[in-house]
């Protein structure tokens, strides 16, 4: 392939309204934002409990930073395991009511080594369509078969897995669903796990930090447990910092350790990422209003009104997808908001399904009512023209 067919292949991608512009962010990240040399309310960050700038985690990393230094040096085997790192994994264990747990460098890094470390060629994956593209991706790179079923349709899953001849069984899906904010079934998921003697993956990427009590995430709200589970999330969205972990049984954890290649051959996190997650988790259980301030403005948001021509997507949790459904105009809506000083990405194909572009509201508890108050004024002012 030349160059000239990647000029033409990204032409294609403009033509069909795909084509991605990046931002360049010029001050910490918080709900109000300098971008390109303008202030903006964002709503596109992940920061959803408004800790990424908070000065407590500010004060954790550069105490970290003083007594470990900037770089970890080493894999986690080697000589990169730190005692931060070390406090962490157990404060997380706690915190999940899980064994143990285990540091990967990012979401993505962990979905990878996790799901090729358990499946393989003569294993059976059984994953939510919907699913995040890190989980797709970790399952086509097990070689094991990857089954798709219909998103939360805990019917069609169980006629997929009565019919299996696989040694291994492993359902993977989203806690939370990236882009349509929505809540796996998890409680009937576990029950088919146990039933058909599989594992149940769960990538809670958007709900550790944010749902459950004191935030411990999906399993603790739906009030499940099973020595079948085995527990993703991310440490840069609600925590604010950086990082990832997979929490499970003893067994699997030490199994990660030796067999998860993006565990054993990278360099682990700085340690002072680490300390500064120690405090975000201490924040996370005291600060008690972030949740309750963020829940206060979905509900505002909910309420509206919003214009009829777009459809809010049915989401309890702090992604509020406002569904458009044309690439183009979701792009056009995205624009005209930002020129009202509003950041609301447009997530168009192949994020989404085709026909299903959408605006992606991020709601993070560093939003005050009256942010929420102009976002809604200016959708309903743009839908009006």
């Amino acid at each position: 392939m030349t160059f000239s067919a990647l000029a033409d292949e990204l032409a294609e991608w403009n033509a069909r309204g795909l084509k991605r512009e990046r931002r360049l962010l010029e001050s910490p990240q918080s709900a109000h934002v300098t971008v390109d040399g303008r202030r903006y309310v964002a709503f596109c960050s992940n920061d959803y409990l408004g800790l990424a700038n908070d000065p407590r985690l500010i004060a954790a990393a550069q105490a970290g930073l003083a007594r470990y230094g900037v770089g970890a040096g080493a894999s986690h085997l080697v000589l990169g395991h730190a005692e931060p790192h070390a406090r962490l994994e157990r404060a997380l264990a706690d915190l999940t009511g899980l064994p143990r747990a285990l540091l990967f460098s990012t979401g993505f890094m962990a979905n990878i080594g996790a799901i090729t470390a358990l499946a393989g060629r003569s294993d059976a994956i059984f994953a939510d369509r919907l699913n995040h593209a890190s989980l797709n991706d970790a399952c086509l790179l097990s070689r094991a078969r990857f089954i798709r079923y219909p998103h939360r349709d805990v019917r069609a899953l169980e006629e997929r897995l009565a019919t299996t001849r696989a040694r291994r069984r492993l359902i993977v899906t989203d806690g939370v669903f990236s882009m349509d904010g929505d809540i796996a079934p998890l409680a009937a998921l576990v029950a088919l796990a146990e039933r058909y003697d599989a594992w149940l993956y769960v990538d809670d990427a958007h709900g550790f930090g944010v749902i459950g009590d004191e935030g411990r995430g999906v399993l603790s709200d739906a009030r499940i447990s099973s020595n079948r589970l085995i527990y993703m999330a991310t440490l840069g969205k609600a925590a604010g910092v950086f990082g990832a972990f997979v929490a499970g049984e003893a067994a699997l954890i030490e199994l990660l350790m030796h067999k998860a290649h993006t565990y054993v051959y990278t360099t682990a996190a700085p340690p002072l990422l680490a300390a500064a997650t120690l405090k975000s988790l201490e924040v996370m259980q005291s600060d008690r209003w972030r949740r309750e301030r963020l829940y206060e403005l979905i509900r505002m948001l909910q309420a509206g009104p919003l214009p009829a021509r777009w459809r809010l997507m049915p989401s309890h949790t702090a992604i509020q997808p406002l569904l458009i459904g044309d690439n183009g105009e979701a792009v056009s809506v995205a624009a005209r908001l930002a020129e009202r000083g509003l950041l609301v990405p447009a997530i168009r194909p192949p994020t989404v399904p085709h026909g299903s572009a959408r605006l992606r509201i991020s709601l993070s508890a560093a939003h005050a009512p009256r942010d929420v108050a102009m976002l809604i004024d200016a959708l309903n002012d743009i839908a009006s023209q």
